[in-house]
């Protein structure tokens, strides 16, 4: 049980209904993963609040006097040689093209890549015409553009995000910490545990419950069952589906009887991708005081990296925490993601502390970590990936999130099983507030029936 999970369950239970949830894993909190680890707490998946105007995850701290801390954007840029570069332009165009990848809705362009490659070569020519021929100085840029909108939207490549999204953005900031208190006060507070709260008289969770089967009716007197790998079986009148779309898209065939076409066609067609941490545990920081450090491989660089590892120069950088200070997040997307999980912690952290080394190495000395932790979310048969995306194939199926959210009906069209998470949120999807948001949804669609 995720965000969605917990914000339907919390609903329900508080309007007086007996709600029973059931959690594959050993925790709640689903994409959200908060771990106490080196005297900090670390945030294995999501880490920020993305807005903070009609926001049902920032107003539920502010409620609560929860002070959660605003965390800029700023940035120290960083070449593959272990200089600092000193060149103006790469800020600018940085912070240039983050502004356009905000509105990167344009009939002209298909690809979000095609987009801003655009956008970013007419800027150059306009403003910085000596280097609008230095083709190599537009591609090593082009390339660690690609890496952070991947790390952004979770997709493989910028050229199959489509500009033609439904997205929107919250207004506020865009990137606000839980810093001491973790993401999962969210949760705590839902669930009224935080500070040993006594939790919701009419909600029970059982964990460690992995749900094999739902068999839901069509006429108007059954019950839906739910059947558990352990041998349980649970009926209720209404079950609300909460899953990652990654487990529908390996196991969609549980429902019986089976999901109508257009779901699956949903389930088949929305993008989800992954976005994975490495996380750096140090006896103290030794970098400097900014929230990020891109990296910018020069070709020849990149050119002599041994196959095995070329996952390295996918990695767009390296961020801090506010939670964790000794700590430091390298970010890893799409197809790297996965190949990152493969490897050995003994591995990825030599080749992480080699990559620091050389785009950092000249200007800090960087000593061993003390430990490593990572995200797996690709792996983990409980979720297969990080969030979804609008991809080019997103246009030529503009319902599909709200196919994907359409509850089943029996035969008096009243709501038996129904859908909730990020990916059925069309607007806000990919978020903690936009999954909260279907939780609340299918809620009130039950309360309302």
């Amino acid at each position: 049980m995720g965000s969605a999970g917990v914000t339907a369950a919390t609903i329900l239970a508080k309007a007086g209904k007996r709600v029973l949830g059931l959690e594959a894993m050993d925790r709640i909190g689903g994409r959200v993963k908060t771990v106490q680890f080196a005297g900090g707490i670390i945030e294995e998946g999501a880490e920020w609040i993305h807005g903070t105007q009609n926001s049902r995850v920032y107003d539920l701290a502010i409620q609560n006097n929860i002070t959660v801390v605003p965390q800029d954007f700023d940035f120290l840029i960083f070449r593959s040689d272990g200089n600092q570069t000193l060149m103006p332009v790469y800020y600018e165009l940085f912070n240039y093209c983050l502004e356009k990848s905000e509105y990167s809705t344009n009939i002209s362009y298909e690809s979000t890549g095609d987009y801003l490659t655009a956008e970013i070569i007419s800027y150059i020519k306009k403003n910085h015409p000596y280097l609008e021929h230095d083709k190599q100085f537009i591609d090593e840029f082009l390339d660690v553009m690609n890496l952070f909108i991947n790390a952004y939207e979770a997709s493989n490549d910028w050229h199959d995000v489509t500009t033609r999204s439904t997205a929107e953005e919250l207004g506020g900031h865009l990137h606000t910490s839980w810093h001491k208190y973790g993401y999962k006060t969210f949760f705590e507070l839902m669930l009224n545990t935080y500070n040993n709260g006594p939790g919701l008289q009419n909600l029970d969770i059982k964990l460690n419950t992995e749900v094999t089967k739902i068999i839901w009716p069509k006429d108007i007197t059954g019950e839906v069952t739910v059947v558990c790998a352990d041998g349980q079986t649970y009926t209720a009148n209404n079950v609300i589906v909460t899953v990652s779309l990654g487990v529908l898209k390996e196991r969609y065939d549980i429902f019986h009887p089976p999901l109508p076409k257009d779901k699956i066609i949903a389930i088949d067609k929305i993008a989800f991708g992954v976005v994975n941490k490495i996380i750096l545990i140090f006896d103290e920081a030794w970098w400097p005081n900014r929230l990020y450090f891109p990296y910018i491989w020069y070709t020849k660089d990149k050119v002599n990296l041994s196959e095995s590892d070329l996952w390295l120069s996918q990695i767009r950088g390296a961020s801090t925490s506010l939670a964790c200070k000794n700590s430091l997040t390298l970010w890893t997307t799409g197809y790297v993601g996965k190949k990152a999980e493969t490897l050995t912690d003994e591995i990825v952290q030599q080749k992480s502390i080699e990559l620091l080394r050389r785009f950092m190495g000249k200007n800090y000395t960087i000593p061993e970590p003390n430990g490593i932790l990572r995200s797996k979310w690709y792996s983990n048969p409980f979720f297969r990936g990080s969030y979804t995306y609008d991809n080019l194939e997103t246009p030529k199926y503009p319902k599909a999130r709200e196919n994907l959210g359409a509850p089943l009906l029996d035969a008096s069209g009243t709501p038996r099983v129904l859908f909730a998470g990020e990916a059925t949120n069309p607007l806000h999807y990919g978020t903690v507030h936009g999954a909260s948001e279907t939780g609340y949804r299918e809620a009130m669609r039950l309360l309302n029936a």
